[in-house]
């Protein structure tokens, strides 16, 4: 059997016909999109990118010394040389019941100061926003956050003219045979003392930030709640509060992000002073740990926990704020 090439139809024609273009592929949509992008913005990335090199040479490059937690560390060898021990450090972390009492005495005063301390930079920034007289109001501003620029060594040596033994309250309280207060050497009054320090340092710098949610609200949003017949305290539950809510979700979710961290100069400085069991906070374990007792690799534990920790509870809470409708720290959209 013999096979022919198939025959063109009659009549069809031989030529091909102009050809219709072909749509670009998505890939090539997207590399040209970035591309025009890229064109339109590359000022701003210019301009970002010295903020991105510190960020990362500063932030998270050092992120990789946290490898020394799973290591018997020695600074002699390096990172490199030193074996790993795997999860040791932390076995040894968690048995050890002076980690748990630094916990507990981080979380308390982190709870106490949310309580305490949290609310009064707003309720600071309602009572300035409330004033008439913007020349008053800008003096009582530079008067309540200068004191954010002191050192703790001064704030603690200013307490401690103030309320210690030999302090101004002290020798009043003597003249008038009235006793003594012990504050400044009391354990079981620690708590109060650091949380006050902390208001009158860091209260009027914290209020900074709801004064300047305060001033976006548009007045005539108080205007149309005068005319309705709202009185002071009506507006400010109905128009003030609502426009500082998602500031304060904000910073609610990062002070529960530093709940384990509390400070260290503050409670260093008085640590002598209280003693260990009312004023160890996880900043002075790990500083003990680590630089004074040269427990590298236990006190890189200690801070890896710590880390973990605080990441966890910024996800958790503001996972708590969209379910609340709030923005939160960031969103997927």
């Amino acid at each position: 059997m013999t096979l022919h090439a198939a025959e063109p139809a009659a009549g069809a024609s031989t030529q091909a016909g102009p050809r219709e273009p072909v749509p670009p592929s998505r890939a090539a949509l997207r590399r040209a999109d970035r591309r025009r992008r890229f064109r339109r913005d590359w000022p701003l990335l210019l301009m970002v990118a010295p903020t991105i090199l510190v960020l990362g040479a500063f932030h998270y490059l050092p992120l990789l010394g946290n490898v020394i937690a799973f290591q018997d560390y020695s600074p002699f060898v390096g990172i490199l040389e030193s074996p790993f021990v795997g999860f040791a450090n932390f076995e040894r972390l968690f048995g050890d019941p002076d980690f748990w009492r630094a916990t507990a005495n981080t979380l308390g005063i982190t709870a106490f100061q949310l309580v305490f301390f949290f609310p009064v930079p707003i309720v600071l920034a309602l009572l300035i926003n409330s004033l008439l007289s913007a020349r008053l109001k800008l003096f009582i501003q530079s008067v309540v956050y200068l004191p954010h620029f002191f050192s703790w060594v001064l704030v603690i040596t200013l307490f401690q003219q103030m309320l210690g033994g030999a302090g101004v309250v002290n020798n009043f309280l003597r003249r008038n045979d009235l006793g003594v207060i012990d504050l400044m050497t009391n354990p079981d009054t620690f708590i109060l003392l650091v949380t006050a320090e902390g208001i009158w340092k860091d209260a009027g710098w914290g209020m900074i930030i709801f004064l300047a949610a305060l001033s976006t609200v548009n007045a005539d949003l108080y205007e149309a709640a005068a005319v309705d017949g709202a009185n002071r305290w009506r507006r400010l539950w109905h128009v003030t509060l609502p426009a500082l809510v998602p500031v304060i979700v904000l910073l609610l979710i990062m002070r529960l992000g530093d709940a384990l961290s509390v400070g260290f100069e503050q409670f260093l400085l008085q640590r002598g002073a209280v003693g260990v069991n009312a004023s160890e906070v996880l900043d002075t374990y790990v500083y003990y740990e680590g630089v004074v007792n040269g427990d590298f690799a236990y006190a890189g534990a200690a801070g890896l926990f710590k880390g973990v920790v605080g990441l966890l509870l910024v996800l958790g809470a503001n996972k708590a704020a969209h379910l609340l409708g709030q923005q939160g720290v960031y969103s997927r959209s």
